[in-house]
């Protein structure tokens, strides 16, 4: 059985309450062997942290999503950078920006995202980036901390997660260093351009993820999402590329495994 990775699974979520161990189990049963679970909050960053540390192969990233309407002030950063110093915290995030929901005002969220990106400059963590409706601010925010990001981060600077955007920004992205994570909507009818794009991403820089509880992949996207379910994504993906199954899960687990320090 081919072995995967789910970059990106909010596995703390209440969604997930009742039967948690049974989806971690599915998970491994279904060859996906460990997975990657983001805070959004201070509360869920210590949450993912607890949840790593209860489960095998699961590893946590901390930070503050754009969405919560939070100054990210010298005190959160005191306490993501001690969560940042546990041994399963892999990365920063999730963070970034979000136009397209009016919860957090894009000055506020601009601030959060630059001091966020200090920090995973500070403790050498490569960083998970949202990104909706924000293509160009994240992308200046972006070269711009490249500029300056210590020299542990020149080759894995992070991730754009759950990529749906176009190719210009794919490259401008690609160009920075960055990988792309592709999740459900690549097995969706109408996301020709996306499965376009994912035929283009050079094979280093590829990962496949759930973004679970959200955007269920076809064939089942009446059901939530589960980290077993990322196998619909890399088969997919397999297709878009004209390659085997065995082939992608060994490249997107590669590229999780170099992009954040994971054990083999």
């Amino acid at each position: 059985m081919a072995e995967l990775v789910d970059s990106h699974c909010h596995l703390d979520f209440s969604q997930f309450a009742e039967d948690r161990e049974g989806v971690v189990e599915r998970a491994r049963e279904a060859g996906v062997r460990r997975i990657i679970a983001p805070g959004l909050d201070m509360a869920s960053s210590e949450k993912v942290v607890k949840l790593a540390e209860q489960f095998e192969g699961v590893y946590a990233a901390v930070g503050v999503h754009p969405n919560t309407n939070v100054a990210v002030g010298e005190l959160e950063l005191a306490t993501l950078r001690e969560l940042a110093g546990h041994p399963k915290v892999v990365a920063i995030g999730e963070i970034g920006l979000d136009y397209y929901r009016d919860r957090t005002p894009h000055d506020r969220q601009q601030a959060n995202f630059a001091a966020q990106l200090r920090l995973a400059s500070e403790v050498g963590l490569p960083v998970i980036i949202h990104n909706r409706d924000a293509s160009s601010d994240v992308l200046d925010m972006l070269s711009a901390w490249r500029n300056g990001a210590s020299d542990v981060l020149a080759d894995r600077p992070g991730v754009l997660h759950s990529f749906m955007d176009e190719m210009t920004v794919a490259d401008e992205a690609l160009a920075a260093g960055f990988y792309l994570g592709f999740s459900g909507p690549l097995t969706y009818k109408k996301s020709i351009m996306l499965r376009r794009v994912a035929a283009e991403v050079p094979a280093d820089r590829l990962l496949v993820e759930t973004d679970a509880p959200f955007l269920t992949p076809h064939p089942l996207r009446s059901h939530r999402n589960e980290p077993a379910y990322v196998q619909h994504v890399a088969e997919r993906l397999a297709e878009v590329r004209d390659a085997s199954l065995d082939a992608i899960a060994e490249l997107t687990t590669a590229n999780a495994e170099r992009l954040f320090a994971l054990d083999g």
